[in-house]
């Protein structure tokens, strides 16, 4: 589950990894969805460099033990599961310190239940495919023929599934009843995806945007089609024929299986969280033991079938695995529910997840039979344990699967200043809310890039695992490459008309990808505007009984009376009554930060409050700052028309920023 606050760590860390390859110095259009040739799929494997281990169950072991126990105890983290499949069986399933921490009791791959998160997702689109399978559903037909409430076209184009499973139906973020503990807020999937239907802000198929809720849509759809309940039948069809037996979306979870699950923690040291329930189930609510996300593995990597059981037919299978959809190449990419997770010139696909206490990964080498999945029930200090599922899986692949050859490659350093300067600007996330005050957050996700004194790519958003700045050297035209820790990450970018539009890393380009900000949401001038308008105000609250102290000090009166003195009074409250407002509005969306419970209706009456004192204090303050400047003009001495005339622009700037960034929407929609 990547829940909004969660989003933030996502961002950072950059997880996945890819292969050096060549990128066009034009424009770089989307390709149209086409399955990778089989050839691809049945390609021989490079011989391993000289040296390198061999992927045995002794070796990667010694390999976990030597790292995994300190790893998590220096993060302040609870415990971590590690599982690894190869040709068809499990080669190791370990577990690492404790499932509940006050109570002792170890992480046991085989019993102890995690929660994967977003790779629940790749249930969800498994249960899509078999319906696909059985005739009954359609990858590129509307979406509305499967449901009992309308989704309306954007540029004249429906949502299809294929849309859904690659997440490029439009829709902006979801926030509310994403995630909580609190189990009155649960309510059917069907009246949850009505409630909570977002604005579309893209034309369907045009932009990767990670979308929670086009994951619980598709699950909906199933639940329609098949006429059983999502958990049901993903009970039914995936996890008995697996035999998952250890395995749930239920929610809450069964008494059954209550009893073996692990806590949920933000750190070790701290108390234990409650159960978190997911609004969108089919978009995070499983868990399951290491064991049966073994057996979930080894099932894909045998085109569907595990113990001459199938869920998939295996061209439907190789669909789900190699159907890519191309936006920035050559970058990783979004398959049918799977993303790229290559490296080291491997075919990787997999899937992360997160809540807000547990971080998982599951990564699938394809061609060498091999699947990996890592989870952990802790954020730990400074997101160590989100950060560890990505020093896992890139130690592993640097390991056992290595590059066979050196990456090499420069652009010249006068070209690649100039390109780097081309980048340069604000820019904002795809993944973001514009229909509601969550857009103010939106402000938090940009990435400001630049070109530092080497002439090098500067961009503080994109750290390195060590928590210094990547280190991007321009390989190929307009195709950079972090050279510094693992070095597997690289950006690449869209151009139009000679003009970068786009970028985005390995990481996130499968489901995420950066625009330029427009004016109107660019955090490189709204955030300087918030502060200094802020201050200004500030100064204007304070000076009013410091000026009065000083005339009645002085026996001196203020020059104004009747009308022209309320409108000065006027001003004064106005500019502490906006600065009530922001003060309200941190206060608010902080708590909702604090607390997934407050994701919910709780907050609604405080939402409402801020929307409508929005409106009444904003428009106001404006009206009165205009007033005063009039009247009050002629009377003023220089220095007074200059501070009356920034008080004019600096309500008007905060109320037309209030007005972009949805604060004044009227909607807990959000």
């Amino acid at each position: 589950m990547r829940s909004w606050k969660i989003a933030a760590v996502a961002v950072l860390m950059m997880l996945g990894g890819g292969t050096l390859a060549q990128v066009a110095p034009t424009q770089v259009a989307p390709t149209p969805l086409a399955p990778k040739p089989d050839a691809q799929r049945s390609a021989p494997v490079a011989a391993p460099p000289t040296g390198v281990p061999e992927l045995t169950k002794t070796d990667v072991d010694t390999w976990l033990d030597g790292f995994i126990p300190y790893a998590i105890h220096s993060g302040d983290v609870a415990g971590a599961e590690v599982v690894v499949v190869k040709d068809g069986k499990i080669l190791t399933e370990r577990g690492f310190g404790f499932a509940d921490v006050a109570k002792r009791i170890p992480v046991d791959p085989e019993r102890t239940l995690f929660r994967p998160g977003s790779v629940s997702k790749l249930f969800a689109w498994t249960a899509v495919m078999q319906q696909v399978e059985a005739g009954k559903l359609d990858l590129d037909a509307d979406v509305d023929r499967y449901l009992d409430f309308t989704i309306s076209p954007r540029d004249g184009k429906p949502v299809t599934l294929r849309n859904l499973l690659t997440h490029t139906a439009g829709f902006e973020e979801t926030s509310k009843d994403i995630m909580f503990y609190d189990t009155h807020h649960l309510m059917p999937l069907g009246t949850y995806l009505k409630q909570r239907l977002p604005r579309r802000i893209y034309a369907p198929g045009t932009t990767p945007a990670y979308s929670n809720y086009g994951a619980a849509l598709a699950g909906y759809i199933v639940e329609r089609v098949s006429h059983e309940p999502f958990d049901a039948y993903i009970e039914r069809h995936i996890l008995a024929p697996l035999g998952m037996n250890n395995s749930t979306f239920r929610q809450p979870l069964p008494p059954r299986l209550a009893a073996t699950m692990s806590r949920g923690y933000e750190r070790a040291s701290s108390p234990a969280a409650g159960y978190e329930l997911v609004g969108p189930a089919p978009a995070g609510a499983l868990a399951a033991t290491g064991a049966d996300m073994a057996r979930f593995m080894i099932a894909h990597l045998q085109d569907g079938s595990l113990d001459g059981k199938a869920i998939l037919q295996p061209a439907t299978a190789r669909m789900m695995h190699n159907t890519p959809l191309t936006m920035l190449p050559p970058l990783n990419r979004m398959e049918l529910s799977f993303f790229e997770t290559n490296m080291n010139g491997r075919e990787v696909i997999g899937h992360l997840g997160d809540t807000q206490a547990f971080h998982s990964g599951l990564h699938l080498f394809l061609n060498e039979h091999v699947g990996l999945y890592i989870s952990v029930n802790s954020l730990g200090k400074d997101a160590a344990g989100a950060i560890l599922r990505g020093v896992v899986f890139e130690g592993f692949g640097d390991r056992y699967f290595p590059a066979t050859a050196a990456p090499s490659g420069r652009v010249d350093a006068a070209t690649s200043r100039q390109h780097a300067q081309m980048l340069a600007g604000t820019w904002e996330n795809s993944r973001r809310q514009e229909s509601n005050f969550m857009a103010a957050l939106g402000l938090l996700g940009q990435a400001q890039v630049g070109v530092d004194g080497d002439g090098k790519l500067s961009m503080p958003l994109s750290h390195a695992l060590n928590g210094k700045p990547r280190d991007w050297v321009e390989v190929a035209p307009f195709l950079w490459r972090d050279e510094g820790g693992y070095g597997h990450e690289r950006l690449a970018v869209k151009i139009v008309d000679g003009e970068v539009v786009r970028f985005s890393i390995d990481g996130l380009s499968p489901f995420m990808v950066f625009d330029r900000a427009p004016m109107s949401r660019s955090s490189g001038w709204i955030n300087p505007a918030i502060e200094a308008i802020a201050g200004l105000f500030l100064i204007t609250v304070l000076l009013w009984p410091v000026r009065a102290l000083v005339r009645r000090r002085y026996a001196a009166t203020l020059p104004f009376t009747g009308r022209d003195l309320w409108s000065y009074r006027g001003t004064r409250i106005a500019a502490g009554l906006s600065l009530a407002l922001l003060f309200g509005w941190f206060t608010v969306i902080s708590a909702m930060s604090g607390d997934i419970d407050n994701l919910t209706d709780r907050m609604d009456p405080w939402l409402w409050l801020l929307q409508i004192a929005g409106w009444i204090v904003l428009v106001g303050g404006l009206a009165t700052m205009l007033f005063h400047a009039v009247t009050v003009w002629n009377r003023h001495r220089w220095t007074g028309k200059v501070w009356t005339v920034l008080l004019v622009i600096a309500s008007a700037t905060l109320f037309w920023i209030a007005w972009s960034l949805g604060l004044l929407a009227l909607t807990v929609n959000y």
